[in-house]
């Protein structure tokens, strides 16, 4: 079975280019993005973690941590982070996990449990390894997307859906279509409009199950 919204993640052991990481000590207790990649060298990724380089106060400021994979070794890494740096004029301060025996992938239900890297690999072979989760601070995973090697990720989406997140988090919202931060946010069916009130105050019903609030 696939790991679904709502589960704890693997609390995985594994060696990156900033040493060996116990998965769930490393996040800690903040929030934290895993996103893979399936080879080191490889264009439209190098361009991907030059954008997650790019937006590293950002993390801070959200209280997450965000660490990359990819299915090569760590020295691999090191040198890949060098052509990183330069495309994104930014320092690529975050760790890379060596996932190079598939054993991350393989628990993130990327890859299926037989899956192997041949010799004279291409990225092709871990395609499938393209993928985004959001954690949040409980261990549980809270998104997923899975993109093909062909379209490069927008982490400004992937930003966005961070701070929905972590604006419904806990609480009796939504986010509605296209949310952006500072925007009305749904009260959520668990409230019945006397309860809505009591913590919202009032409230904009366009629907009778739709109802919006600028109060959250």
């Amino acid at each position: 079975m696939g790991l679904r919204i709502n589960d704890i993640v693997p609390n995985f052991t594994a060696e990156t280019d900033h040493g060996t990481i116990q998965f769930h000590d490393w996040i800690g207790d903040k929030w934290a993005i895993l996103f893979s990649h399936p080879k080191d060298f490889t264009p439209v990724c190098t361009t991907e973690f030059g954008a997650v380089a790019q937006l590293a106060s950002q993390w801070e400021e959200l209280n997450t941590k965000v660490i990359g994979l990819s299915v090569d070794g760590v020295e691999e890494h090191k040198d890949w982070k060098k052509d990183i740096e330069s495309i994104a004029n930014a320092k690529a301060s975050f760790p890379i996990i060596a996932d190079n025996d598939l054993a991350v992938s393989k628990q993130f239900d990327m890859l299926p449990a037989d899956a192997y890297l041949p010799d004279g690999r291409t990225a092709a072979d871990s395609a499938s390894v393209r993928s985004v989760f959001i954690i949040s601070p409980d261990k549980k995973l809270q998104l997923s997307m899975t993109y093909p090697m062909s379209v490069g990720r927008n982490f400004a989406e992937i930003l966005r859906s961070l701070k929905a997140l972590q604006k419904t988090y806990g609480q009796p919202l939504a986010t509605p279509a296209n949310w952006t931060e500072g925007q009305d946010v749904v009260i959520a069916l668990t409230l019945d409009d006397d309860k809505a009130r009591e913590k919202f105050g009032e409230f904009e019903a366009k629907l009778p199950y739709l109802r919006m609030t600028s109060n959250a």
